[in-house]
């Protein structure tokens, strides 16, 4: 490869060029506007390659050759710019490429920053990091009102690289600048409204889409003629040193011990940008983009973040979509507070009746009081109007009689987790049902194979795994059994996908995927507890790998009880390695719900109910020595999954750690990390990625 930097498969974002006159506008001079667009529809948003960037380039070239009084940028309709195209990273091979991708940017975007023309970003729509670059390299920025814009850099394990980490704090200061760069990425990858970006100060002024461009064209002829004058804040005198430990401790609280390089590196730029020079910030910018692009944390991220995209767009092993059947009617067993969440999704994604019943009307009424309170909180939040609430609660079809489900072509059970009660349930609504409605579980762990023994139509039983909270967790495990014709198949993944959810489809073995993984490394945890390990040293024993929360307190928020019966069940059906810990049977019969309370002023002290129920062993194990231990059998784990075929691959293991579970991009799920530490290869005898999909070699 060359040093400059390529992308074999890049989709090139054209600038066009032409002359707008002022005339209209009270001006008598034209403007330059250069419109980005990549040929393609909003699903394929404007990015910036390498050759994207020279036609950049060379249209602010002619702009600047031109005899236009001002140059302004805009995208494609409802597309500004995505940013810069990722796919480049996979192809950089040195640190001199990776240089290169922060200087040619910035010796490119740089051009409008020294222009002696005024340049402008009119920012119609979605703008994200190189897109919200351009804008902070122009002197002036106007947004559509529907508009988006974000630096999602640390997100993805880089920084702001062209420009956004030295021009944003001296813009708008330290404090909208440290939210905007590291804690709205920490934060689910918030992006701003227009309104916000305008209140932030990132942008000079917000219009309607309808007449976006005339209004924009209308600032940018009045700021060229001095009929506008804008004065910027300097923010030099600020208080610098609060938003950067605010932000240190949003890391913190977001990865505890764990060595992510991205949101510090950010911060570093973001201090140094209170009193460096432009020319030194994006040098450190260049550097920074450098170390990081050349770091196995980013190439993990990356792989994170491209395996994510496409399982959005594609299942692995789906059938065939026409197979798919149509939903007119759906119904939901249980009126707990799952089951009423699992109504809730399919009541506003499927817009169709839905069936919710339970033991007693006192359960179902409650159920279905929880559903309308969240519809009324929809409201309040301005997500649905007050029609739409209306036609939503008009869907719900309370009752304890299962009859009121013949007409249904989904159902969905979600009661108590026991075998001989969901066959008997699934027995019983084959008295109603027609012959082709899919009968779905939302079984954690028990099997759906035996659900479905002694059914006349055992092919159309599915698993279909949901997380909690339901409607915030994006992945869905869809669970086949030998039995399970593709019919059934393809018209759970159509509901998934009309329900927004990002799927892996499974066989149906004990835990699926994550509980199975999960489960496995909590043994651990709580097998060291019993020998003897303190709790606080095997509670943050897997503190370096950043993970959403601590082992001892997602104990708490699955609760005991629940992970005793995964447990049990785990250990019926798959041996010895997962065992039953005598400390979790303890304070399951005791009733003790957590290792942890939490006083007034939110910190988690130790329960001492939950320390005195603790298995008294003498083989304490060190914090390092249980991180390999727990470590390893994940490894171990992952490979007797892949060999048996519940899942087809190694990527869908880590997309379910990602997205069920909630691990972090820069693991890369779990399976990169683990082959980076050398733990794959001495458990397994070989990684589970082949050198370079997930890493730098």
């Amino acid at each position: 490869m060359s040093e400059q930097n390529t992308a074999p498969e890049e989709v090139v974002t054209k600038a066009l060029v032409r002359e707008v006159d002022l005339a209209p506008f009270g001006f008598a001079g034209s403007l330059s506007l250069i419109t980005l667009d990549n040929g393609m529809d909003h699903t394929r948003p404007n990015t910036l390659g390498p050759k994207s960037l020279e036609e950049f380039n060379n249209a602010i070239t002619t702009a600047l050759d031109s005899k236009s009084s001002g140059i302004a940028i805009i995208g494609k309709p409802f597309i500004f710019m995505a940013g810069a195209d990722l796919s480049v990273m996979s192809f950089i091979e040195n640190r001199e490429q990776a240089l290169e991708t922060g200087r040619q940017g910035h010796r490119i975007y740089k051009r409008l920053l020294d222009s002696k023309k005024p340049t402008f970003s009119f920012i119609n729509g979605l703008a994200l990091g190189g897109g919200t670059e351009i804008g902070l390299n122009c002197h002036y920025r106007t947004m559509a009102a529907t508009g988006f814009i974000a630096l999602p850099e640390v997100f993805l394990g880089l920084i702001p690289g062209w420009g956004g980490a030295t021009l944003l704090p001296k813009l708008i200061g330290p404090a909208n600048a440290t939210k905007v760069i590291v804690h709205n990425p920490l934060n689910n990858n918030t992006m701003l409204k227009a309104k916000e970006a305008f209140e932030l100060g990132m942008v000079d002024a917000v219009y309607a889409p309808v007449e976006f461009l005339e209004r924009s064209v209308q600032f940018a002829a009045e700021i060229i003629s001095g009929k506008v004058k804008l004065e910027r804040k300097d923010h030099t005198s600020d208080d610098w040193d609060t938003p950067i430990k605010e932000a240190e401790t949003a890391i913190k609280k977001k990865y505890g011990s764990a060595d992510v390089k991205s949101p510090y590196r950010a911060l570093k730029l973001i201090t140094a940008a209170k009193s460096n020079s432009i020319v030194d910030g994006f040098a450190a910018e260049d550097e920074a983009l450098a170390d990081l692009i050349m770091g196995e944390q980013l190439r993990a991220s990356i792989y994170s973040f491209n395996l994510m995209q496409k399982k959005r767009k594609k299942v692995e092993g789906a059938p065939k979509a026409s197979l798919a059947r149509k939903v007119s009617k759906v119904g939901v067993v249980g009126a707990g507070l799952m089951a009423s969440q699992l109504a809730l999704l399919l009541l506003r994604n499927l817009k169709v009746p839905v069936v919710i019943s339970d033991i007693d009307q006192t359960r179902v009424d409650k159920g279905v009081q929880y559903i309308h309170a969240e519809i009324d909180k929809l409201v309040e939040k301005r997500r649905i109007n007050v029609e739409m609430a209306a036609r939503l609660k008009s869907l719900i079809i309370p009752t304890v009689d299962k009859s009121a489900y013949q007409g249904c072509n989904f159902i969905i059970e979600a009661i108590f987790e026991e075998l001989k009660l969901k066959q008997e349930l699934f027995k019983e609504l084959e008295k109603y049902i027609g012959d082709d409605c899919i009968l779905a579980t939302n079984t954690s762990s028990l099997s759906v194979t035996r659900m479905s023994e002694g059914l006349a139509h055992p092919e159309r039983v599915i698993g279909f795994h949901f997380f909690n909270p339901v409607a915030v967790m994006p992945l869905l495990e869809i669970a086949r059994t030998n039995s399970t014709d593709d019919e059934t198949t393809a018209t759970a993944v159509a509901i998934g996908k009309e329900l927004k959810k990002i799927m892996v489809i499974v066989k149906d073995a004990p835990g699926f995927v994550v509980n199975r993984l999960l489960m496995r490394f909590m043994g651990e945890i709580t097998d060291a507890i019993d020998e003897g390990t303190p709790t606080d040293v095997a509670d943050n024993a897997m503190a370096p790998l950043g993970l959403p929360m601590s082992p001892l307190n997602l104990l708490g928020l699955v609760g005991p009880g629940v992970a005793l019966h995964v447990a049990q069940t785990l250990h019926d059906n798959l041996g010895d390695r997962y065992r039953v810990s005598p400390t979790v049977t303890r304070l399951v019969k005791e009733g003790v719900k957590t290792f942890y309370l939490k006083g007034e002023d939110g910190k988690l002290t130790p329960n001492p109910q939950a320390l005195a129920l603790i298995e008294k062993g003498n083989s304490p194990s060190t914090g390092d020595e249980l991180r390999i231990r727990a470590l390893e059998a994940l490894a171990s784990e992952a490979k007797l999954m892949l060999d048996e075929g519940v899942v087809s691959t190694p990527a869908e293991i880590d997309l379910c750690m990602l997205m069920g579970a909630g691990w972090p991009m820069h693991l890369g799920g779990i399976l990169p990390y683990l082959d980076r530490e050398g733990i794959s290869s001495k458990v397994c005898g070989s990684r589970f990625h082949l050198a370079g999909v997930a890493s730098l070699n």
